[in-house]
């Protein structure tokens, strides 16, 4: 199903005018959503108002949505892995026009900066990375409740809402061909996950990997590895249901770690490995799985990739002599060090041309009505991704 579809008549009446629609809400920490009418203003200059096709449920957005002190911020509107269509545009915006197809995404690209204009970063220092309560030129929301309330945006996106205004630094244009249901799925996730394994671990063929958390970017380090051509991937999950569910992905191997006695899991890896994998990714957001995968990366080139988010606060404890004497290599991976605008249209065609599988990350899609069923699926350990249809004339073909 193609999402190109025709604004000509929508555009008249909506366009540098605000549009009332339906969000979904959270006016406290780990509070059910609340399906709402809220306002949305017309962009300002430099911005894109989006009408959301559909939105898939990240542990982000959980993460945030428990979170009771900053940086989360209440009444919110969650969501940040998205596709939509192009339903306005303010001044200064040339890449997309009305009716384009476009995947919102947290991570800036303003294409004009030093880190943006280079091939070793995607971190851009115009506007680095926040999970911000406001847009990032100006500092405001462009959400009012119905009372004329603020409400604020979560990373830029707030794709929870049938329409969203996002800064066109966060805006990638894509073939509208791909389904909206396996579109959505590349806004952070599944690219963070294959962007690891490819961009920041740079893995090779014949190469062992250790995947710490068998959630969507586990799994997609384990997609992203296999195409690669490792030919061990081990998948570290508390869930034995994991296993059968990573074999789709390439996962060779499984470790429990509740079954392994009284050995480490770093130790099981060890053996099974000679000497430790080399590459092993964090995908939990856990300084004790950190330290577990630093612990049996490989010495000598040993890297370990963390993708995981945890509290801001957190700390992690390294010994310098270890660090120094073992030669291994710990990396932060920020998007899978992709560049939104390049390479996520990239993985649009490496779908399109079946070679990365996007299907199998869908197990459950629910209407907007239901959005708190997609957490329930999450966070029960249920789904992989659930994806979210924001109107119903865009059912589930499945």
């Amino acid at each position: 199903m193609s999402m190109s579809m025709s604004m000509e008549e929508e555009q008249p009446k909506s366009r540098g005018k605000p549009i009332r629609c339906r969000a979904a809400v959270c006016r406290k920490a780990g509070e059910p959503l609340q399906i709402e009418e809220v306002e949305v203003a017309p962009p300002k200059a430099w911005e894109v108002r989006i009408k959301i096709i559909c939105t898939s449920l990240c542990h982000t957005d959980v993460t945030f949505w428990k979170m009771e002190s900053p940086p989360a911020t209440f009444p919110t509107i969650f969501g940040h892995e998205a596709v939509g269509v192009v339903e306005s545009v303010g001044e200064n915006v040339k890449e997309v026009r009305e009716g384009d197809t476009v995947i919102p995404v947290l991570l800036t690209d303003c294409q004009d900066c030093g880190d943006c204009n280079s091939k070793k970063s995607n971190k851009c220092s115009r506007f680095p990375f926040m999970v911000s309560p406001s847009l990032p030129r100006d500092g405001t929301t462009r959400f009012t409740d119905s009372q004329g309330e603020v409400v604020n945006h979560f990373a830029y996106i707030s794709s929870f809402s049938e329409y969203t205004v996002v800064d066109i630094a966060n805006v990638t244009k894509i073939d509208p061909s791909i389904p909206p249901n396996r579109a959505c799925l590349l806004g952070c996730g599944i690219s963070t996950g294959i962007g690891a394994a490819w961009k920041t671990a740079n893995v090779e063929a014949g190469t062992s990997v250790a995947i710490f958390g068998l959630g969507a970017i586990g799994l997609a380090v384990a997609e992203g590895a296999g195409i690669r051509g490792a030919t061990k991937i081990i998948g570290v999950d508390l869930n034995p249901e994991k296993f059968e569910i990573g074999k789709k992905f390439g996962v060779t191997d499984f470790i429990n770690p509740s079954d392994c006695g009284n050995k480490p899991v770093h130790e099981v890896i060890a053996e099974m490995t000679d000497g430790g994998a080399d590459y092993c990714f964090e995908c939990v957001g856990s300084t004790s799985v950190a330290h577990q995968a630093f612990a049996r990366c490989r010495k000598g080139w040993g890297k370990t990739i963390l993708i995981g988010f945890e509290m801001p606060s957190s700390q992690l404890s390294f010994s310098s002599y270890e660090v120094l004497v073992s030669g291994k290599t710990i990396m932060g991976s920020l998007l899978g060090d992709f560049k939104p605008k390049t390479d996520i249209p990239l993985l649009v065609k490496s779908y399109l041309d079946k070679e990365l599988r996007l299907d199998d990350f869908v197990t459950h899609e629910v209407q907007f009505e239901d959005i708190n069923k997609a957490f329930d699926l999450l966070i029960s350990g249920k789904s992989i991704r659930c994806v979210i249809w924001m109107d119903k004339k865009f059912p589930p073909p499945i």
